[in-house]
């Protein structure tokens, strides 16, 4: 038992590592031959944003579990359909504006439903109190 609880204890936290450097990926589209240096460069801090407040958010789910994996949740599900209607427009299909809302969303809410369980697997706490008669 106490092997499970390490793993899901860890576990948010590496997904949570890996899935806030896959968003930063996207900031390479800042570099362009037509930009200066400098140019480039600002553009890829002003495209690493997202990324630092990710990180800000998983420092604080780190010591606090339980609101930090209700904040990733949050921040999954609300970004959802901001990330499908822009993928949308750029496609029009359904099913690639799916595919890539997914692969972007799912990873923080996947991280903060892990969160929320480590948390009360470390209190010992059930998460759904069930009475039997």
């Amino acid at each position: 038992m106490k092997t499970f609880v390490k793993i899901i204890y860890w576990t948010p936290r590496v997904l949570g590592i890996l899935a806030i450097l896959f968003v930063s990926l996207f900031a390479l589209d800042a570099f362009d031959n037509k930009l200066t240096f400098w140019q480039q460069i600002s553009g890829f801090i002003i495209h690493l944003i997202p990324s630092f407040i990710l990180l800000v958010f998983l420092l604080f789910a780190w010591k606090k579990e339980l609101i930090g994996g209700i904040i990733f949740v949050l921040i999954g599900v609300g970004f959802s359909p901001f990330i499908y209607k822009h993928n949308f427009a750029m496609n029009n299909s359904v099913s690639t504006s799916l595919l890539v809302l997914l692969t972007i969303t799912f990873p923080f809410i996947l991280v903060g439903i892990l969160f929320i369980i480590s948390h009360f697997l470390k209190k010992k706490k059930p998460i759904l109190k069930i009475k039997y008669f």
